[in-house]
């Protein structure tokens, strides 16, 4: 009875004020996929289908954009916040949570962007890394992980890395030893590698060394997220190195590994550059750059090389390392080596260095002079007054170090003196380019190292050259990688110079620029790419043999192939539905019989097609 009267309720369910249950249509469950959708992957521009497929649908708003509407959005938020360190915060976020469109905005706006990702702005957000910390972003590994280093790389959670920034933060940006705090820099190098080269950013790794800092404001700082110990000693930092180096070519063997911002950093260049594919940007991609528009400068300047004399202020790694790719340009245009040297004085701070100043750095002597007849020059405008050069180029960090006298002087001396004011963040800068402009009357031929506004003198607009690494460090390591070489010669490191000079259109010749307008610089990339890739073949380091018989043009079309593009990440997702759509309605014998085919609904032809896509072993980031 009791059981009759349960039915006839039951039957009767719905008719009254109370909803039914759900009759009509079957829950079917779906299988389980072990596929978690990667942040990229809630991308407003998927279409309805390809949420589906990513299983994001509901998770974004039902709304399906269009890049130029997202575009609008992130712009409109990016003005919205007012200092440059909240912008870059912003920036930073959207890197993190849709990567595709954060190089989407910067491919739009990359030269309005590249001052609030890279210098000057990371300068502050290093400074103020562990207080402003709210994401992960790199890799850390600390003095207390040696001997398992192999170990703590296998957290990386993406298996296919093809090139790392690495740093242990003991000279950021002329803002001293911020420890782990300049984890800032390896993360805005590799954004600049991606958006200039086209590297795929899931096969990027930010690395930095927790070794201790100098700093002890740092280490006495609360927030501070680094090991508070003093900086571990240059022995233990070789061996910690050693140690990484193995580990990182054990994990990821043909991986390129730039080194970046460390307090001294010719023991590790000349330690590993023959062994792993490495190369130090600081030394020899700064180099690389100033000497590209050094090339245009000199043509320019209408001093013949054999004749010009170039005053460094700074004789840090820094200075001499560029001194030295200069001094390949001068024996490159018929000087002998000892000629070529001749062609430089350096002054720090005690003045012109000179072998009969006292005991010098090592690193210093190569160009120390023997020809100053006993006199000590302290100052830079006793030097500029003893050389009389042609051209003055700055990386002491000394903001106005070039006073109006000697901008003056040099243009007194000089129908086009070549002033190259090259420290950052633009506070360290030598001189402005207002000040460059103003005291030379417009003579000079400029390029600074941070960027500096365009300047309207007697009725024309002038364009700053910025020696801006980003010019050729993307090209010497997207040469590297897709040559696969084993290591990263002195000659790739001068072609990456020479294509950067030859990239200039003829109006930028005409208007006496010294580098290529920065927008371009996906195309620079290409050219300075192919040069590098052309010079590893000449040096026989190269394993991808079979460019070395494509024409120059195919070479170019090859590189272009190959870089990532963030305006057809999305097709691709689209492109794997349409390969699993055709699995799925295909004939029995298309897909390789019935139970391939209901492998094909389970998933098994989606793992097939993302394979390609760059992040784990079944393509997922």
């Amino acid at each position: 009875m009791s059981h009759s009267r349960n039915t006839s309720t039951a039957s009767k369910t719905g008719t009254g004020k109370h909803p039914p249950a759900n009759l009509k249509m079957a829950h079917h469950q779906a299988p389980m996929r072990h596929v978690v959708p990667d942040a990229s992957d809630y991308d407003t521009t998927h279409s309805i289908e390809a949420r589906k497929y990513l299983k994001t649908y509901g998770l974004t708003p039902p709304g399906v954009d269009t890049y130029e509407k997202q575009n609008q959005r992130a712009l409109a938020i990016l003005n919205s916040r007012k200092t440059p360190i909240e912008k870059y915060q912003y920036l930073s976020v959207l890197r993190s949570t849709n990567v595709h469109l954060f190089y989407r905005l910067l491919a739009k706006n990359v030269k309005e962007l590249t001052p609030l990702i890279y210098t000057p702005t990371v300068g502050e957000a290093c400074q103020r890394w562990s207080e402003l910390y709210t994401q992960p972003e790199g890799m850390y590994l600390s003095f207390e992980d040696r001997g398992h280093l192999h170990t703590v790389i296998q957290n990386w959670p993406h298996h296919d890395v093809e090139i790392t920034v690495v740093t242990d933060g003991s000279r950021i940006l002329g803002l001293g030893d911020l420890g782990v705090d300049g984890m800032g820099i390896p993360v805005g190098k590799l954004s600049l590698y991606t958006a200039c080269a086209g590297i795929h950013p899931l096969k990027t790794l930010p690395l930095c060394l927790d070794l201790g800092t100098s700093n002890k404001e740092k280490r006495e700082d609360p927030l501070y997220l680094g090991s508070r110990r003093d900086k571990v000693t240059a022995e233990e930092e070789k061996d910690f190195l050693d140690e990484l180096m193995a580990a990182l070519t054990e994990r990821w063997p043909g991986i390129v590994i730039q080194y970046e911002d460390f307090k001294n950093p010719f023991p590790s260049l000349e330690r590993y550059q023959e062994t792993y594919t490495m190369f130090n940007d600081d030394i020899q991609g700064t180099g690389a750059v100033i000497l590209g528009g050094f090339i245009n400068a000199v043509k320019q300047s209408g001093v013949a090389p054999k004749d010009q004399r170039a005053v460094f202020l700074g004789a840090g790694s820094a200075g001499v390392g560029v001194a030295k790719q200069l001094t390949e340009f001068f024996m490159k245009e018929g000087l002998s080596e000892e000629e070529a040297k001749k062609r430089f004085w350096l002054v720090d701070s005690q003045g012109l260095v000179a072998l009969d100043r006292g005991k010098l750095a090592d690193h210093k002597i190569y160009f120390a002079r023997d020809d100053n007849g006993g006199k000590q020059y302290k100052t830079l405008e006793e030097v500029v007054e003893y050389v009389k050069p042609t051209i003055l180029m700055g990386l002491s960090t000394i903001g106005g170090a070039f006073t109006p006298k000697i901008l003056e002087r040099m243009a007194e001396l000089n129908d086009r003196p070549v002033v190259f004011p090259l420290s950052n963040p633009s506070s360290k800068s030598e001189c402005t380019f207002e000040e460059a402009i103003k005291y030379t009357k417009g003579k000079c031929l400029f390029a600074s190292g941070s960027p500096f506004p365009t300047l309207n003198h007697a009725g024309k607009d002038l364009v700053p050259g910025q020696g801006n690494n980003m010019y050729v460090f993307p090209g010497i390591g997207l040469g590297a990688i897709l040559s696969k070489s084993v290591s990263v010669t002195q000659n790739m490191i001068y072609a990456s110079a020479e294509a950067l000079s030859t990239s200039l259109l003829k109006q930028e010749i005409k208007d006496n620029w010294l580098y290529p307008d920065i927008r371009r610089i996906r195309d620079v990339s290409v050219i300075v790419t192919a040069g590098v890739i052309r010079a590893a073949q000449a040096d026989r380091v190269d394993r991808e043999l079979a460019l070395r018989h494509l024409s120059d043009e195919d070479l170019e079309e090859y590189i272009r192939n190959r870089m990532y593009d963030p305006y057809i990440e999305s097709e691709k997702v689209n492109e794997e539905i349409r390969e699993l759509a055709a699995h799925v309605i295909g004939s029995p014998t298309t897909v390789g019989g019935a139970h391939a085919h209901q492998n094909g609904t389970n998933g098994t032809a989606r793992k097939s097609s993302m394979a390609s896509r760059p992040g784990t072993a079944n393509g997922r980031a």
